[in-house]
């Protein structure tokens, strides 16, 4: 008997069908790497760059590592401020237990404690890309940590964020979507 489980478990280690699960980050609204819809472009009369209805994504996740106490999610294009990057949401203390955000619910704030992104709101705010500046990349990271879902006070940015994770990190899962203004 010890030596089939210790075959077993030999087996089990040496292939990826006992491997756990993989942390992932989904949207029923687009597919990894493919075109938002404007809708989820950012709106602002001012700025002739934001032309959809600052409508957030739908978002889901699955299998986070062992020991999550709760989530940040940040949404960030590289490359905009030609180059410098823009912080499209900052978003932290969201509980454990949550696995999806509705279309719409990150724009209103509901479920997480909002962070000051570029533009200086604390919820998100949809791609603005320059005419002619091409598809920018909106990249979506969902990080596992374990500090409690209440423990960050309202405000950080993404850097103040990124530095009170340090040690408290998990894991992380992605998503990007493409969106440009041609």
């Amino acid at each position: 008997m010890k030596k089939t489980l210790l075959c077993a478990a030999l087996l089990c280690s040496a292939t990826a069908a006992c491997a756990a699960p993989v942390f992932t980050l989904t949207s029923p609204d687009f597919n990894d790497n493919d075109v938002m819809a404007t809708k989820f472009a950012g709106s602002d009369k001012g700025n002739a760059s934001c032309t959809g209805e600052n409508v957030s994504p739908a978002l889901s996740w699955s299998n986070p590592p062992q020991g999550t106490k709760s989530f940040a999610l940040v949404v960030v294009d590289p490359v905009g401020a030609k180059g410098l990057g823009v912080d499209h949401l900052v978003a932290y203390n969201i509980p454990f237990q949550r696995t999806t955000f509705a279309q719409g619910e990150l724009t209103r704030g509901k479920g997480y404690t909002g962070g000051k992104n570029s533009p200086g709101t604390l919820r998100y705010h949809g791609p603005c890309p320059p005419v002619g500046s091409g598809q920018h990349h909106y990249n979506f990271t969902l990080i596992a940590t374990d500090l409690p879902a209440n423990g960050l006070e309202q405000g950080l940015t993404r850097e103040a964020l990124f530095t009170r994770l340090k040690g408290h990190t998990l894991g992380a899962a992605g998503l990007i979507g493409r969106f440009g203004n041609e």
